[in-house]
């Protein structure tokens, strides 16, 4: 039996008579950095969909290993595939535009701080207790990641990479074992770029879990990955460690320019 955290083995997606994706298999383990490589429309997102519950597999199977033992995956929602240990961000921004920076956070930790109905309702002390806790947390958050100064700001007011940043801060907040993100780079200018990386090494080493990312830009990928998938028409072209991946002619050929 496999020991990865996850493990997606032979995912099919067929959308009428296109296979999206075909035949791959994957696995990420604990605390480990990866990425997904390939040109646009070779099945990088839709394969991000199936992992995560967006987009029911065809076919394959995928699982999880968490605390009580390996769990099963295919037909979860994403909220119950969230509440067992992934979070992703998303090619387009999908914050919570006209609310505040620090409530965009707080939002993100309602599954763990979870009241009862009557609790809410009429407002018990326990709830004003849980809500204390949930802004503190978010605020703990905030500032690792640089934000405290922008907490009561709405976030639609945010300079562009910083609105990707709270993005993937927000993902942290559900406390995921493993988090996928989506093109985080797209539309950053070099500076950006390069906060980001940083940022995706802080995430890594601080709080010890696996990322994985999908990026267009070869220079973030072969900088901070340790290993990588190539998709290419919906199936794995190539995978291994980014020097691997360098030197492989296919590879070369197809997506880093060469004859």
């Amino acid at each position: 039996m496999s020991s990865a955290l996850l493990d997606a083995r032979s995912l099919v997606k067929n959308f009428g008579g296109l296979t999206a994706v075909a035949n791959v298999s994957v696995h990420f383990d604990q605390n480990e950095l990866v990425g997904l490589i390939g040109p646009n429309g070779a099945g990088k997102t839709t394969l991000f969909n199936l992992l995560t519950g967006e987009t029911p597999v065809s076919s394959g199977s995928i699982s999880l290993a968490t605390d009580r033992g390996v769990q099963t995956l295919n037909g979860q929602s994403p909220a119950q595939i969230a509440q067992a240990g992934i979070s992703r961000t998303f090619q387009n921004i999908r914050l919570f535009k006209d609310l505040t920076v620090l409530d965009n956070v707080r939002i993100a930790m309602t599954n763990h701080y979870r009241e009862g109905f009557f609790t809410s309702i009429l407002r018990l002390p326990k709830y004003y207790r849980t809500e204390r806790e949930m802004t503190a947390a978010a605020q703990r958050l905030l500032a690792i990641f640089d934000l405290t100064a922008v907490a009561q700001q709405p976030a639609k007011n945010l300079p562009y990479g910083t609105q990707r940043r709270l993005e993937i801060v927000r993902a942290l907040a559900t406390k995921p074992k493993l988090l996928f993100l989506d093109e985080p780079a797209a539309g950053m200018n070099p500076e950006e770029t390069a906060d980001l990386t940083r940022l995706i090494r802080q995430i890594q080493h601080d709080f010890h879990i696996t990322v994985v990312l999908i990026e267009h830009d070869m220079s973030l990928v072969m900088d901070v990955c340790e290993r990588l998938y190539v998709l290419e028409h919906g199936g794995l072209l190539a995978t291994g460690t980014p020097a691997e991946i360098q030197q492989n002619p296919a590879v070369i050929k197809a997506y880093l320019g060469g004859d």
